[in-house]
């Protein structure tokens, strides 16, 4: 009987063993502008959101801060920076510099802002995905080089994951069919509808998970 005892205390401890660990939440901060705070949707509809459901619907235990606020520069992402890198941040994706194309800000000005940022949060220890944007070519070649630069550029320097595009769940689709972009823009033509973050968040998701994966591993 007691030999019985003592196999059936080994399978549950095997058995104990062999159970999932729960890895521990993660919280991301998503430091951003109006693409982010999820501007003329409704609250379920915006960027954090729908990226919340769809890493939890991976299995992932994730909370993830709405730190983005509509008309947002890279200046105004550094000023706040300090105060997003709250101790409980574990990582944060940064997508920033909409507006800075919009005002035709000096590139330049926006690198150095942008750098501020990546280099507050490596002193923080938080891992980051920085999320970039593709300039047209209404301010010139030589601005849009320096714009369109300037992401690849500053993740290779601070040693970040890098989204090239913002936008690249659609961007192919209207390249093939420019009438396709009012199925995921807004009327004004700036800011995506829910359809829209829904295939945003689709090609931005495994690059999160990449994410999550690094912020994990700290």
């Amino acid at each position: 009987m007691q030999g019985s005892k003592r196999s059936l205390l080994g399978l549950a401890a095997l058995g104990a063993l062999a159970l999932p660990v729960m890895a521990e939440e993660v919280v991301i901060a998503a430091l951003g502008d109006s693409l982010t705070q999820g501007y003329g949707l409704l609250p379920e509809d915006g960027f954090v959101p729908q990226l919340d459901a769809w890493l939890e619907a991976r299995g992932y235990d994730v909370q993830i801060i709405n730190a983005g606020v509509s008309g947002d520069t890279t200046a105004g992402g550094l000023a706040r920076v300090d105060w997003t890198l709250s101790d409980d941040v574990d990582a944060m994706i940064v997508a920033l510099g909409g507006n800075d194309l919009l005002r035709g800000l000096p590139p330049e000005s926006s690198r150095a802002n942008l750098a501020g940022i990546l280099a507050a949060a490596d002193a923080a220890g938080v891992e980051v995905l920085l999320v970039g944007l593709n300039a047209p070519g209404n301010y010139g070649p030589d601005f849009q080089q320096a714009f369109n630069a300037m992401y690849p550029d500053l993740a290779e320097e601070y040693g970040t994951l890098y989204a090239p595009d913002f936008f690249a769940g659609f961007t192919d689709m209207v390249e093939a069919d420019p009438t396709a972009l009012s199925q995921f823009m807004q009327p004004d033509g700036i800011h995506p509808s829910a359809n829209g973050v829904t295939l945003i968040v689709e090609a931005l998701g495994p690059q999160v998970e990449a994410l999550i994966a690094a912020a994990r591993a700290e």
